[in-house]
């Protein structure tokens, strides 16, 4: 059976919620974020969204965000909806603002000079979207083209040094343009702005909070299941532990979960998921051992995205063959999350896919079973204040996050037992030596990466030729931006001198300061 549920938020909007036209912008998940932190629920949709769709999710608002086309460009993204006719409030940010005014009667020109920084902003009018915002603050400029002129009933309410037309409003049908950025941390009154706009503006009440999203979440989980089964893959993580406490809150007895031993997990986790999940949350989970089944089928194979598509299959052609086994089991449970489905299907018109998550990409499009996600569109912040809210202890919300598709993500080239043998002993030395530092929970993810190249040294006496390792350790809120951690020095030489003395196979270790952008957290 095709899964349905795939790209839409039926069934799991609230009634009043803001949805995001996505024109390409960097900032645009942040901008999601933004909202969340205000408990305000919103989505991410394309802009090419149609009008009907529109009156089918019923919005309470829009927001278009930025992007990184210029709306004189040939092909630059433009949505088919008259958003004036609409009858709600509408933001424009940067692009958006740009968008609003070239369909609608004004003019857009490339600037003299590209505004990219912090400016300052000085307000000229009074205006609804401005209430409580200090006359002058700063806010963060990106743009290379400029309004020149307007149309259609907007007047200008704030202005740059650089720009004569930082903010637009058209008060009665309560259409905003601001031409710098709201939900970047540089704005130094973005929130408050952001919340006229939903709150003031756009009528919304509700309060979009973690204990609504429980109480709703086990409603429609009853909903979708009826007297049905659900097979739940439970990998010991925070997101699949997340999501079989809460199907198994809605569904109690009904809920199966599945520990699959893939062969390509960490030191140890096998015997620490069965321990923790069995005790700690008193889950009945079956451990189904496949290692040799993945490895096979990766064998050979270097490319990540096939990699993760070979193991997605794997993941459901496991499930199926237990469900089978399971009187009235109907659905398969995942802990998909919104930077999942975000990175791996193109949400965005201009936008390109990131890479495949097993649980997102890499299904198959038929599989037997049905789909039930319930956390898909939570960020990984939420997903946790979500597990507080079912008990879950610590030693699962606060662990750091581990792929699906397991070591074979952090293997460059090639999974093989020998190699997931050196990488499991060299990761180990690093979480160990985190702890012992108390930097683990000082960090948001940390990880080690097996390079496939060899590297001449010096062991003893004698002339090495041996495997290198990445280390790489960073700091975030949700996965979607990361810095890399400024670990200390002495730290990472104790890292590496256990790593070279103690795991045969690896002479050289190195430290990736990358941060995200530009680079992904994990490695494939």
């Amino acid at each position: 059976m095709r899964n349905s549920n795939m790209d839409t938020l039926d069934g799991v909007r609230p009634e009043e919620k803001i949805l995001i036209l996505d024109f390409g912008s960097q900032y645009t998940q942040l901008l999601a974020r933004r909202l969340r932190e205000l408990e305000v629920f919103s989505e991410i949709v394309p802009f090419s969204i149609s009008k009907e769709r529109i009156s089918q999710i019923a919005p309470k608002g829009i927001i278009l965000s930025g992007g990184p086309a210029g709306v004189l460009d040939k092909n630059a993204p433009k949505t088919s909806v008259d958003l004036f006719s609409l009858g709600i409030p509408v933001l424009g940010i940067c692009y958006g603002m740009q968008l609003l005014v070239h369909e609608h009667g004004g003019q857009v020109r490339p600037s003299k000079n590209r505004e990219y920084g912090e400016a300052e902003v000085r307000s000229l009018e009074p205006s609804a979207i401005f209430d409580g915002v200090s006359g002058l603050f700063r806010a963060w400029m990106s743009h290379g083209d400029s309004v020149e002129s307007l149309g259609n009933g907007f007047r200008v309410i704030a202005e740059t040094q650089d720009c004569p037309m930082a903010a637009i409003a058209d008060e009665k049908k309560k259409i905003y343009g601001l031409q710098f950025h709201p939900e970047v941390a540089h704005t130094s009154q973005g929130e408050k702005i952001l919340d006229n706009f939903v709150r003031a503006i756009c009528g919304i009440k509700s309060r979009w909070t973690i204990s609504y999203v429980l109480k709703e979440a086990v409603s429609r989980i009853q909903a979708q299941v009826g007297k049905a089964s659900v097979v739940c893959a439970v990998s010991g993580g925070v997101d699949s532990a997340v999501a079989a406490v809460l199907i198994g809150k809605a569904v109690g007895p009904r809920l199966h979960a599945f520990f699959v031993d893939t062969g390509l997990l960490r030191l140890g986790d096998r015997e620490r998921v069965e321990a923790i999940l069995g005790q700690s949350l008193g889950l009945n989970v079956k451990t189904v051992d496949a290692s040799k089944l993945f490895l096979r089928r990766l064998k050979g194979v270097s490319d990540p995205e096939k990699k993760r598509k070979i193991i997605g299959k794997t993941f459901i052609d496991v499930f199926e063959k237990e469900a089978q086994k399971i009187k009235s089991a109907v659905f398969l449970a995942q802990g998909t999350l919104y930077p999942d489905v975000i990175e791996s299907l193109p949400v965005s018109g201009p936008s390109s896919v990131i890479k495949s998550h097993h649980n997102v990409g890499g299904l198959p499009k038929k599989m037997r079973l049905k789909l039930i996600e319930p956390l898909r569109f939570l960020f990984k912040d939420e997903a946790r204040r979500l597990g507080a809210e079912l008990q879950i202890s610590d030693e699962i919300l606060l662990a750091h996050p581990f792929p699906g598709p397991g070591l074979a993500v952090r293997i460059i080239g090639e999974v093989t037992e020998e190699r997931l043998k050196i990488l499991r002993a060299a990761d180990s030395i690093f979480i160990d030596e985190l702890k012992k530092a108390g930097y683990y929970s000082q960090v948001w993810q940390a990880l080690s990466v097996l390079l496939p190249v060899k590297t001449v040294g010096v062991m003893g006496d004698s002339r090495s030729y041996q495997n290198a390792v990445v280390l790489r350790s960073v700091t975030s809120v949700d996965g979607m931006t990361a810095e890399w951690a400024r670990l200390p020095e002495n730290l990472l030489r104790r890292v590496s001198d256990r790593i070279t003395r103690e795991v045969q196979g690896i002479n050289r270790v190195v430290y990736d300061i990358t941060s995200k952008p530009p680079a992904t957290i994990e490695w494939e």
